[in-house]
Protein backbone atom coordinates (compact mmCIF):
# COMPACT_ATOMS: atom_id res chain seq x y z
CA UNK A 1 0.00 0.00 0.00
CA UNK A 2 1.44 3.47 -0.85
CA UNK A 3 1.34 6.26 1.51
CA UNK A 4 -1.50 8.05 -0.70
CA UNK A 5 -3.57 5.19 -0.68
CA UNK A 6 -3.74 5.26 3.40
CA UNK A 7 -6.75 7.30 5.39
CA UNK A 8 -4.36 8.67 8.23
CA UNK A 9 -8.21 10.18 9.86
CA UNK A 10 -9.78 6.69 9.92
CA UNK A 11 -5.93 5.10 11.09
CA UNK A 12 -6.08 7.58 14.26
CA UNK A 13 -9.75 7.08 14.81
CA UNK A 14 -8.49 3.07 15.42
CA UNK A 15 -5.38 3.45 17.17
CA UNK A 16 -7.95 5.52 19.42
CA UNK A 17 -10.32 2.52 19.64
CA UNK A 18 -7.55 0.10 20.54
CA UNK A 19 -6.55 2.13 23.30
CA UNK A 20 -10.12 2.02 24.73
CA UNK A 21 -9.71 5.68 24.93
CA UNK A 22 -12.88 7.60 26.47
CA UNK A 23 -13.72 10.88 26.18
CA UNK A 24 -13.68 12.89 29.41
CA UNK A 25 -16.82 14.30 30.92
CA UNK A 26 -16.48 18.35 31.76
CA UNK A 27 -17.06 17.65 35.38
CA UNK A 28 -13.61 15.71 35.54
CA UNK A 29 -12.20 18.86 33.98
CA UNK A 30 -14.14 20.88 36.72
CA UNK A 31 -12.25 19.20 39.45
CA UNK A 32 -8.77 20.20 37.92
CA UNK A 33 -9.19 23.36 36.96
CA UNK A 34 -7.99 25.40 40.08
CA UNK A 35 -5.03 22.84 40.38
CA UNK A 36 -4.50 23.16 36.03
CA UNK A 37 -4.62 26.69 36.72
CA UNK A 38 -1.11 26.54 39.33
CA UNK A 39 0.61 23.44 37.59
CA UNK A 40 -0.38 24.47 33.68
CA UNK A 41 -0.74 27.82 32.94
CA UNK A 42 1.66 29.67 35.16
CA UNK A 43 3.21 32.34 32.75
CA UNK A 44 6.87 30.86 33.65
CA UNK A 45 5.88 27.53 32.92
CA UNK A 46 8.54 26.13 30.61
CA UNK A 47 5.90 24.56 28.11
CA UNK A 48 4.06 28.19 27.75
CA UNK A 49 7.38 30.07 27.64
CA UNK A 50 8.61 27.78 24.44
CA UNK A 51 5.37 27.40 22.50
CA UNK A 52 4.63 31.18 22.70
CA UNK A 53 8.23 31.92 21.89
CA UNK A 54 7.71 29.86 18.79
CA UNK A 55 4.38 31.80 17.43
CA UNK A 56 4.12 34.49 15.08
CA UNK A 57 2.27 37.63 15.70
CA UNK A 58 2.84 39.84 13.24
CA UNK A 59 -0.29 41.42 11.92
CA UNK A 60 -2.31 39.75 14.41
CA UNK A 61 -5.24 41.31 16.02
CA UNK A 62 -7.17 38.43 17.39
CA UNK A 63 -6.76 34.70 18.84
CA UNK A 64 -9.11 31.92 19.67
CA UNK A 65 -7.62 29.69 21.82
CA UNK A 66 -9.52 26.24 21.58
CA UNK A 67 -9.50 23.70 24.70
CA UNK A 68 -8.86 27.16 26.88
CA UNK A 69 -8.60 25.30 30.12
CA UNK A 70 -7.56 28.16 32.42
CA UNK A 71 -6.51 30.56 30.39
CA UNK A 72 -3.37 28.83 30.00
CA UNK A 73 -2.89 30.41 26.35
CA UNK A 74 -4.71 32.93 25.45
CA UNK A 75 -4.14 34.82 28.81
CA UNK A 76 -0.88 34.90 28.57
CA UNK A 77 -0.73 36.78 25.01
CA UNK A 78 -3.50 38.87 25.96
CA UNK A 79 -1.17 41.70 26.04
CA UNK A 80 -0.15 41.25 22.48
CA UNK A 81 -3.49 41.49 21.27
CA UNK A 82 -6.74 43.68 20.58
CA UNK A 83 -8.76 40.55 21.76
CA UNK A 84 -8.23 37.16 23.06
CA UNK A 85 -11.41 33.90 22.86
CA UNK A 86 -10.70 31.40 25.06
CA UNK A 87 -12.97 28.19 24.08
CA UNK A 88 -13.63 24.97 26.57
CA UNK A 89 -16.54 22.54 27.03
CA UNK A 90 -15.51 22.67 30.69
CA UNK A 91 -17.84 25.15 33.17
CA UNK A 92 -15.14 24.80 35.86
CA UNK A 93 -12.12 25.71 33.52
CA UNK A 94 -14.02 28.66 32.14
CA UNK A 95 -14.83 30.10 35.48
CA UNK A 96 -11.11 29.57 37.16
CA UNK A 97 -10.10 31.69 33.16
CA UNK A 98 -12.68 34.25 34.28
CA UNK A 99 -11.08 34.70 37.44
CA UNK A 100 -7.37 34.58 36.45
CA UNK A 101 -8.51 37.51 33.51
CA UNK A 102 -9.63 39.55 36.23
CA UNK A 103 -7.13 39.38 38.78
CA UNK A 104 -4.82 39.79 35.90
CA UNK A 105 -7.28 42.97 35.06
CA UNK A 106 -7.43 42.08 31.29
CA UNK A 107 -10.47 44.14 29.55
CA UNK A 108 -9.78 42.29 26.47
CA UNK A 109 -10.80 38.99 26.96
CA UNK A 110 -14.07 36.60 25.73
CA UNK A 111 -14.66 33.26 27.19
CA UNK A 112 -17.05 30.73 25.17
CA UNK A 113 -18.21 27.58 26.29
CA UNK A 114 -18.24 24.92 22.97
CA UNK A 115 -16.80 21.00 22.99
CA UNK A 116 -14.70 20.21 19.68
CA UNK A 117 -18.21 18.16 18.26
CA UNK A 118 -20.53 21.22 18.94
CA UNK A 119 -21.66 23.84 15.80
CA UNK A 120 -18.53 26.59 15.78
CA UNK A 121 -20.97 28.47 13.70
CA UNK A 122 -21.17 30.91 15.96
CA UNK A 123 -17.44 31.32 17.07
CA UNK A 124 -15.37 34.37 15.77
CA UNK A 125 -13.16 34.37 12.86
CA UNK A 126 -9.58 35.12 14.28
CA UNK A 127 -6.38 36.21 12.84
CA UNK A 128 -4.83 33.03 15.01
CA UNK A 129 -6.11 29.41 15.77
CA UNK A 130 -4.24 27.97 18.95
CA UNK A 131 -4.74 24.54 20.46
CA UNK A 132 -2.54 24.09 22.83
CA UNK A 133 -2.52 20.13 25.13
CA UNK A 134 -6.44 19.84 23.63
CA UNK A 135 -6.06 17.72 20.39
CA UNK A 136 -6.34 14.59 21.44
CA UNK A 137 -10.02 14.52 20.03
CA UNK A 138 -12.47 11.86 18.29
CA UNK A 139 -12.18 12.57 14.97
CA UNK A 140 -8.87 14.79 14.59
CA UNK A 141 -9.21 15.49 10.69
CA UNK A 142 -12.65 17.51 11.73
CA UNK A 143 -10.82 19.27 14.66
CA UNK A 144 -8.30 19.98 12.34
CA UNK A 145 -10.74 21.19 9.95
CA UNK A 146 -12.22 23.87 12.35
CA UNK A 147 -9.35 25.31 13.02
CA UNK A 148 -8.25 25.84 9.66
CA UNK A 149 -11.76 27.46 8.63
CA UNK A 150 -11.50 29.90 12.18
CA UNK A 151 -8.18 31.41 11.38
CA UNK A 152 -7.65 34.23 9.06
CA UNK A 153 -3.46 33.99 9.63
CA UNK A 154 -2.05 30.75 11.30
CA UNK A 155 -2.88 28.06 13.59
CA UNK A 156 -0.75 26.47 16.55
CA UNK A 157 -1.37 23.02 17.81
CA UNK A 158 0.50 20.88 20.10
CA UNK A 159 0.36 16.96 20.09
CA UNK A 160 1.58 14.40 22.49
CA UNK A 161 5.12 13.00 21.28
CA UNK A 162 5.01 9.54 23.36
CA UNK A 163 1.78 7.76 23.29
CA UNK A 164 1.28 7.49 26.60
CA UNK A 165 0.23 9.15 29.64
CA UNK A 166 1.58 6.95 31.57
CA UNK A 167 4.98 5.40 31.69
CA UNK A 168 4.57 1.86 30.17
CA UNK A 169 6.28 0.27 32.94
CA UNK A 170 3.85 1.54 35.11
CA UNK A 171 0.75 -0.18 33.20
CA UNK A 172 2.97 -3.41 33.25
CA UNK A 173 3.59 -3.50 36.47
CA UNK A 174 0.12 -3.10 37.68
CA UNK A 175 -0.97 -5.50 35.73
CA UNK A 176 -2.86 -3.42 32.43
CA UNK A 177 -1.84 -3.91 28.70
CA UNK A 178 0.13 -0.96 27.41
CA UNK A 179 -2.41 1.75 26.09
CA UNK A 180 -0.32 3.62 23.46
CA UNK A 181 -2.62 6.71 21.78
CA UNK A 182 -2.24 8.32 18.48
CA UNK A 183 0.84 10.65 18.49
CA UNK A 184 1.58 13.84 16.72
CA UNK A 185 2.70 12.03 13.20
CA UNK A 186 -0.88 11.63 13.02
CA UNK A 187 -2.13 15.24 12.25
CA UNK A 188 1.01 16.33 10.62
CA UNK A 189 -0.63 13.10 7.71
CA UNK A 190 -4.32 14.11 8.56
CA UNK A 191 -3.21 17.67 7.56
CA UNK A 192 -0.84 16.42 4.43
CA UNK A 193 -3.77 14.35 3.09
CA UNK A 194 -6.09 17.54 3.75
CA UNK A 195 -3.47 20.00 1.24
CA UNK A 196 -2.32 21.07 4.52
CA UNK A 197 1.87 21.35 4.24
CA UNK A 198 2.31 21.58 8.24
CA UNK A 199 6.07 22.75 10.01
CA UNK A 200 6.91 20.68 12.92
CA UNK A 201 8.86 21.73 16.08
CA UNK A 202 9.20 20.66 19.70
CA UNK A 203 8.56 21.61 22.91
CA UNK A 204 10.33 19.76 26.38
CA UNK A 205 7.87 21.31 28.98
CA UNK A 206 7.95 19.57 32.73
CA UNK A 207 5.03 16.76 32.85
CA UNK A 208 2.28 18.12 35.12
CA UNK A 209 0.79 14.97 35.89
CA UNK A 210 4.75 13.89 37.54
CA UNK A 211 4.41 15.07 40.95
CA UNK A 212 5.58 11.95 42.93
CA UNK A 213 6.11 13.83 46.16
CA UNK A 214 3.72 11.35 47.81
CA UNK A 215 1.52 7.99 46.62
CA UNK A 216 -1.67 9.56 47.19
CA UNK A 217 -0.22 12.35 44.09
CA UNK A 218 1.42 9.69 42.08
CA UNK A 219 -1.65 7.49 42.35
CA UNK A 220 -4.31 10.54 41.82
CA UNK A 221 -2.05 11.53 38.20
CA UNK A 222 -1.97 7.83 37.17
CA UNK A 223 -5.88 7.02 37.99
CA UNK A 224 -6.85 10.31 36.39
CA UNK A 225 -5.58 8.57 33.51
CA UNK A 226 -5.62 4.81 33.67
CA UNK A 227 -8.99 4.98 35.60
CA UNK A 228 -9.90 3.67 38.73
CA UNK A 229 -7.68 1.22 40.26
CA UNK A 230 -8.75 -2.19 41.74
CA UNK A 231 -7.14 -2.68 45.46
CA UNK A 232 -4.84 -5.33 43.78
CA UNK A 233 -3.49 -3.08 41.15
CA UNK A 234 -3.15 -0.48 43.96
CA UNK A 235 -1.22 -2.54 46.07
CA UNK A 236 0.92 -3.07 43.24
CA UNK A 237 1.56 0.60 42.41
CA UNK A 238 2.22 1.08 46.22
CA UNK A 239 4.95 -1.38 45.86
CA UNK A 240 6.32 -0.15 42.79
CA UNK A 241 6.26 3.45 43.96
CA UNK A 242 7.73 2.42 47.50
CA UNK A 243 10.75 0.07 45.44
CA UNK A 244 11.63 3.05 43.23
CA UNK A 245 11.68 5.71 45.82
CA UNK A 246 13.86 2.88 48.26
CA UNK A 247 16.63 3.03 45.66
CA UNK A 248 16.28 6.19 44.00
CA UNK A 249 14.73 5.12 41.03
CA UNK A 250 12.32 7.79 38.73
CA UNK A 251 9.21 6.87 39.65
CA UNK A 252 7.35 9.26 36.53
CA UNK A 253 9.27 11.72 34.17
CA UNK A 254 9.20 14.69 35.06
CA UNK A 255 9.29 15.86 31.61
CA UNK A 256 6.69 15.50 28.69
CA UNK A 257 7.56 16.79 25.38
CA UNK A 258 4.86 18.23 23.05
CA UNK A 259 5.19 18.59 18.92
CA UNK A 260 3.77 21.54 17.70
CA UNK A 261 2.24 21.02 14.76
CA UNK A 262 1.65 24.53 12.67
CA UNK A 263 0.68 26.59 9.53
CA UNK A 264 0.02 29.57 7.77
CA UNK A 265 -3.09 29.87 5.86
CA UNK A 266 -1.82 32.44 3.58
CA UNK A 267 1.05 29.66 2.04
CA UNK A 268 -1.81 26.36 2.18
CA UNK A 269 -2.09 25.34 -0.83
CA UNK A 270 -4.95 26.18 -3.28
CA UNK A 271 -7.96 24.32 -1.90
CA UNK A 272 -6.78 23.20 1.20
CA UNK A 273 -10.19 22.39 3.92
Amino acid sequence: MLIDEIDFSALYQQQLALAQRTEKAPEHWDKRAEKMAVTCANPQDAYLVQLIAKMDFTNAETLLDMGCGPGSVCLNVAHKLSHVYGVDYSKGMLEVAAKRAQAMQLDNVTLLRRAWEDDWSALPQCDIAVASRSTLVGDLRSAMQKLHQQARLRVYTTHTVSPSFVNAEVQRVIGRPVIELPNYIYAVNVLYQMGIHARVDFIAGPNCQGNTDTFERFYESTSWSLGTLNDEEQQRLFDYYTHQQKHGLTIASPTRDWALVSWEKKTSPQGAL
